[in-house]
């Protein structure tokens, strides 16, 4: 009785489990819920993201879907492409609800090449691309010497140093608030370029970082406050438990004159091209509102050309001009002369009230010309 006992437990217990085996792929996915984690403040993937890979893998309405027709694996490769997801997990509970669980690359630094390119490292020393998304807060490294995807090994190195550097800085409110970027030399060490004063930050390598920005904060806040911001040009932390600094020599200053001279030629180049364009405006006819003064000039150019042709009507008065129809022809005159001619708009418009004496003055302003006219032409 014992063992008919035991066998019919056992029979019951397959029954069941065979029973639930078939049951679960007839069940239908009903929701799906997305978990991002490793990551703080920069959010380069969301759930939108995720959803529409998911979506591109299984089907636009892969909600009410059969859960075991569902490919999770592939869902998973598939997520992983993307470079900001450092690993993703798909599975169903018993609710039948998708669950996605993502870990996302968190870029610790920003980095710039020599050739002017740039991009983002992780804790991983992964080299990951700008976003179009977000654009994260980080330490700005420069001068890096190399942008290959695959790096060599003293490159790798030297990644491994921005990623020591970048952490410490993070870490400390005050060194992420006062440097601005740090520029990577030929030898392989690091300057700092603070945001405050003219200083040049010499640190070093990537060893007892911590203990360099302790030493730089020290001296900011019981020497730099007291002796004024541009007192040194150069301040060395570099060395252990002492801090090197350098006074603004001569040679700072006339650095800085010359700088201070280029910036200034640079602003007289540029309002001496903004008062040329200004006077070039002034300068230009305005046909609506010196009508008159136009026509005026125009019949004072008649006048030169009648005088010295000899086209003077003999009934009339001396020194009077023949109507306008029979210098009609005459009109037509070229650029240099119209051009001189608008200049003197303005004092040609006031002596108009007086009689003008036609004789004396014209005879002397077009005589030259055509002299000059004369030797140009017989050479």
């Amino acid at each position: 009785m014992l063992a008919t006992l035991w066998i019919a437990l056992g029979g019951a217990t397959v029954f069941l489990l065979a029973a639930a085996i078939k049951s679960k792929p007839a069940k239908h996915c009903k929701s799906t819920e997305i978990s991002i984690h490793d990551v703080s403040n920069n959010f380069f993937v969301d759930k939108k993201d995720i959803l529409s890979t998911i979506a591109r893998v299984e089907g636009p309405n892969f909600t009410g879907k059969e859960t075991g027709s569902f490919n999770l694996k592939k869902l998973e490769t598939e997520l992983e492409k993307n470079v900001w997801i450092k690993s993703a997990e798909l599975f169903f509970d018993n609710n039948e609800v998708l669950k996605v669980m993502v870990k996302e690359r968190e870029p610790i630094a920003r980095v710039f090449t020599s050739t002017s390119t740039t991009f983002y490292i992780d804790d991983e020393l992964a080299m990951l691309p700008l976003s179009e998304k977000f654009s994260a807060r980080l330490p700005v490294f420069t001068n890096f010497p190399s942008d290959k995807k695959i790096l060599s090994k003293t490159d790798s190195s030297l990644l491994g140093d921005i990623k020591t550097i970048s952490l410490a800085l993070q870490k400390d409110t005050f060194s992420m608030a006062m440097i601005e970027q740090v520029d990577i030399t030929a030898q392989r060490t690091f300057e700092m370029v603070p945001k405050i004063g003219n200083q040049l930050i010499v640190f070093g390598d990537a060893t007892d970082v911590e203990a360099k920005l302790s030493k730089l904060k020290l001296f900011y806040k019981e020497i730099m406050v007291k002796a004024g911001w541009n007192t040194y040009s150069v301040i060395n932390v570099q060395y252990k438990n002492q801090v090197v600094a350098k006074r603004k020599g001569a040679e700072d200053v006339t650095a800085d004159s010359l700088r201070t001279l280029q910036i200034m030629k640079f602003i007289a180049e540029r309002a001496q091209q903004q008062a040329e364009d200004s006077l070039r405006q002034v300068i230009q006819p305005d046909n609506n509102r010196n009508t008159t003064d136009s026509t005026m000039i125009q019949q004072s150019i008649q006048r030169d050309d009648s005088y010295e042709s000899g086209a003077v009507n003999e009934t009339s008065n001396a020194g009077m001009i023949q109507p306008a129809a029979e210098t009609e022809e005459k009109k037509e005159i070229p650029a240099p002369v119209r051009q001189e001619a608008k200049v003197v708009v303005k004092p040609v418009a006031k002596p108009l009230k007086k009689p003008v004496d036609v004789k004396k003055p014209v005879a002397k302003q077009v005589t030259k010309p055509k002299a000059v006219m004369q030797k140009k032409n017989d050479y």
